[in-house]
């Protein structure tokens, strides 16, 4: 394995860390002003004008839908290793994603509609989602059921004629608050009586479909996460044409599979851009800070954590290389050990160096004068999202018996899940 970035790479590298210093790290504190303002106005699902206004910037510098790889229709699109540096960088600033049209949901809806819709429901959604002139919401887990196991999930989807018939609650609906979102794809249960792993398929759902309610905005350690949002949807005979069905009925888990792995791995490679910003931050602040006498970057224990923090991230950063290596040559299903493992690292990872910079920074740090508060609550979010560390460990231990032991089960799966 070869992780040295090619000169194209090093190349993208420069634009985009110039375009972040020259626009996105001088424009934080703007863009939450600006949704404080818009929510002092009674709204704060009105998208920023800021980030508007950067994406023309950004498509014009060249650092547009870097994300999406072997696609006729984003022919910019790159490696899964030749991106990771990039989303990366993006990490550093949480809506620094969003700007180069590369931020989820819709990374991995557009990856969803790339692999598996018809021509027809690319040309309808993937391409003014590539445009960046709508966003989407990926519809999977429900609020009464354990949906760290899907096939728990209950939303129903049945045949009537030439339609589906959908009915069902979905909550953590990621961009569903979004004004501009425009498409959902979601999962449900086309045949109860199918074999476990058959019973689930994916459809196409119009935001504004006749029965499609947003219930409310779920907040996350207190943050609304305006006007992205996470939502609770309602969907009440819903009625969409079979057309709107993705790949086939009961090929759900399939799709699921296929989408999460990339979705996973652009989280781990933002993950670690957020840890080495805490691991900067925390660097500047004790170099600036005396205590009982001397310079905190004089104490003992600063040295200690410094140290496991560059080491931490180094790990974390080589494993999800190698994941985006193996998911580039060999495809996902053969990566899902290592696309589980960084899953699980980056996030704890990434927690554990915020947490001591926080504690670098004292007070300052729980506040919003810093960035930290709201990446720690990101990453431990994270630890559930696109499924628990729980599932992933076990799907890492079924996958080593499986090396070792020759009666251990041979049907291991990446887990398709996304939170409880």
């Amino acid at each position: 394995m070869n992780f040295d970035y090619t000169d194209k790479v090093k190349g993208l590298q420069g634009r985009l860390l110039a375009f972040m210093d020259a626009h996105i790290y001088p424009n934080e504190n703007r863009f939450y002003e600006e949704i404080a303002a818009n929510r002092a106005n009674g709204n704060a699902w009105i998208p920023t004008a800021l980030v508007e206004g950067l994406k023309p910037k950004a498509r014009a510098a060249g650092l547009w839908n870097l994300f999406l790889p072997r696609s006729q229709r984003a022919p910019e699109g790159l490696s899964n290793l030749e991106y990771a540096p990039l989303c990366e960088i993006m990490g550093r600033v949480p809506f620094a994603s969003e700007v180069f049209n590369s931020s989820a949901p819709d990374t991995g809806n557009m990856e969803t509609f790339e692999r598996y819709a018809s021509e027809a429901l690319k040309d309808k959604w993937l391409e003014p989602l590539l445009r960046g002139e709508i966003r989407s919401a990926f519809l999977m887990t429900e609020p009464a059921v354990a949906s760290s196991d899907a096939t728990n999930i209950q939303c129903s989807i049945v045949r009537d004629g030439n339609d589906y018939i959908i009915n069902g609650t979905k909550w953590w609906s990621s961009g569903a608050g979004d004004p501009r979102c425009a498409v959902y794809i979601v999962m449900g249960k086309t045949n109860p009586d199918a074999p476990r792993h058959a019973q689930q398929s994916m459809v196409v759902v119009p935001a504004n479909a006749p029965g499609v309610k947003v219930v409310r905005a779920l907040s996350v350690f207190g943050y609304d996460d305006a006007p992205h949002g996470h939502m609770e949807v309602t969907l009440t005979n819903v009625r969409i044409p079979v057309e709107n069905l993705l790949l086939g009925e009961g090929r759900g888990f399939e799709i699921a599979q296929g989408r999460l792995g990339p979705g996973r791995i652009h989280h781990c490679m933002r993950t670690i851009g957020s840890a080495e910003r805490a691991l900067e931050l925390l660097c500047k602040r004790i170099s600036s800070r005396v205590a009982f006498g001397k310079p905190l970057s004089a104490q003992g224990v600063w040295h200690e954590r410094i140290a496991d923090s560059r080491i931490m991230i180094e790990q974390a950063r080589l494993l999800t290389l190698k994941a985006a290596y193996m998911m580039d040559t060999v495809g996902n299903k053969i990566a899902r050990a290592e696309i589980a493992m960084i899953k699980v690292i980056a996030p704890n990872m990434a927690s554990q160096i915020i947490d001591w910079s926080i504690q670098a920074h004292g007070a300052a740090g729980i506040c919003d004068d810093f960035p930290l508060a709201y990446a720690y609550s990101t990453q431990r979010w994270l630890r559930l999202a696109d499924g628990p560390d729980e599932v992933h460990r076990q799907s890492i231990a079924k996958l080593e018996l499986a090396r070792h032991i020759a009666t251990a089960p041979q049907d291991i799966e990446m887990p398709v899940t996304r939170g409880s």
